[in-house]
């Protein structure tokens, strides 16, 4: 182990009062401190000598909070192991860590889309056992702090709080602004079809490309690629009756869209993945990309960009129905539920305060995305991060956390999503039979449901 479709307005409802019934008042509101007595040191004193292990991803908010880890452990006496895994492995590691019952991660790293199966298969202790527990639940913690959006998504399985948001994300556009003015272009395209029909065209110029979209097979190609324009469109995974759905006339606009836009795009496109993504337009070879909140440290980085002084960032760009549909994702953190409690106890108290309001500047600073609302009021931190305009307005607006299902299957039909979607791209099968071939295994897949005790599309 190395040290290194729902509303808006239903989902933040929902949040706030599943929220409500999990946690002791003071814990949901944020009480003072000083008039509870609580300090983290205190509440570590049990635990300190304990050591455990995280498991950790090579992306911009894990090298955030090991940068911040060293305090932690100075305050506390328990020490942050981490391991960090290339994101394609990092569900199975895990995954046979709980099947073998080894307990080699105290702290577990959840997915959006993995809620659904580490809660549902009980590897995941619920939060609430720490939030009860006055000894170790900071008076501060104010679940309400986070966006409704994220604590929904990512933390959230059942109206049960499984873990914390920490490494967050919203769909972003990141451009080039000096590639823009150069074909003629003050600002960056309001539309999909835009960048399409206008933008494409002029930007794609010799080994010069407008635009990027990550496709590599795997779950890169299911949704940051194939569900991205989905629900661009106006389509979705399924429909409102928990049948499949991407036979309809609005996913197939989108997935003949993303065809179109191919002739825009690098020629080995269905073999990038975010790196290659980021590093494109990072090194000047397309001009935009729709990438996550969290490579904006990346792109910003003198040492590994040369369009730091040129890098712009806005919205997604809007869909069929006039307004964006950005992608959602990101990730939590929770307690490991077969490790012995003492350990449990410790990889809590590492959570809530890597996550906290209190260390939300910290982590920003250190490159990470907070999912803290407050934060981004601060000005100074609005103005140093160029970002936190387009991402507070995507997360309060217009983030949709059924972008992906999360309910246990997904990583079953998201495989079949990632092999039919790049056939599609790759022009091994048509739009209209790739689409029907995924639909009649997501049909199969679901047949267990077709009794009514079909999982909410949460």
């Amino acid at each position: 182990m190395a040290k290194q479709q729902v509303t808006r307005r239903g989902l933040v409802k929902g949040a706030a009062a599943g929220a409500a019934v999990l946690a002791a008042p003071s814990v949901l509101r944020g009480s003072s401190r000083a008039q509870a007595g609580w300090t983290l040191a205190a509440a570590a004193e049990p635990y300190r000598g304990q050591s455990i292990n995280c498991f950790f991803l090579e992306r911009p908010g894990y090298k955030a909070a090991e940068a911040m880890i060293p305090a932690f452990e100075e305050i506390t006496g328990i020490t942050v192991n981490f391991e960090v895994t290339p994101y394609e492995n990092s569900r199975e590691k895990q995954v046979l860590d709980w099947t073998a019952q080894s307990g080699q991660y105290d702290v577990s790293l959840v997915d959006v889309v993995w809620i659904g199966e580490f809660a549902a298969s009980g590897w995941l202790t619920p939060m609430e056992t720490f939030f009860n527990d006055p000894a170790l639940a900071d008076p501060a913690l104010d679940l309400p702090g986070f966006f409704p959006i994220l604590l929904e998504s990512f933390g959230t399985w059942d109206q049960k709080v499984y873990g914390l948001p920490f490494d967050n994300y919203s769909g972003l556009l990141y451009y080039n602004q000096a590639m823009l003015t150069a074909a003629g272009f003050t600002e960056p395209p309001k539309t999909w079809t835009e960048l399409r029909d206008v933008y494409g065209p002029a930007l794609t110029q010799g080994d010069k490309y407008a635009f990027a979209l990550q496709s590599r097979r795997g779950e890169t190609q299911s949704a940051d690629s194939f569900m991205r324009m989905v629900w661009a469109f106006g389509g979705s995974l399924l429909n409102a009756d928990f049948q499949p759905n991407l036979s309809s006339p609005e996913s197939q606009a989108g997935l003949q869209f993303r065809q179109d836009l191919m002739q825009h795009m690098p020629t080995d496109i269905v073999e990038w993945d975010h790196d290659e993504a980021v590093q494109g337009l990072a090194q000047g070879r397309v001009a935009m990309i729709t990438e996550w909140s969290s490579f904006y440290s990346t792109l910003a980085d003198p040492a590994q960009s040369v369009i730091t002084q040129d890098l712009r960032v806005a919205l997604e760009p809007a869909g069929a129905d006039g307004n964006p549909h950005p992608a959602l994702g990101g990730f939590s953190l929770a307690v490991n539920a077969q490790v012995a409690p003492e350990k449990q106890a410790a990889a809590y108290l590492f959570i809530q305060w890597i996550t906290s309001q209190e260390q939300a500047a910290s982590y920003i600073q250190n490159g990470g995305v907070s999912g803290r609302t407050a934060v981004y009021q601060d000005p100074a931190i609005a103005q140093a991060f160029p970002y936190v305009q387009p991402l507070v307005e995507s997360w309060t607006n217009y983030g949709n956390a059924v972008f992906r299902p999360r309910f246990p299957e997904w990583p079953q039909i998201s495989e079949i999503i990632a092999q039919t979607g790049s056939e599609m791209m790759l022009g091994q099968v048509s739009i209209v039979d790739g689409a029907k071939a995924i639909d009649d295994q997501v049909a199969e897949i679901l047949s267990s449901y077709n009794d009514g005790s079909r999982p909410k599309l949460q």
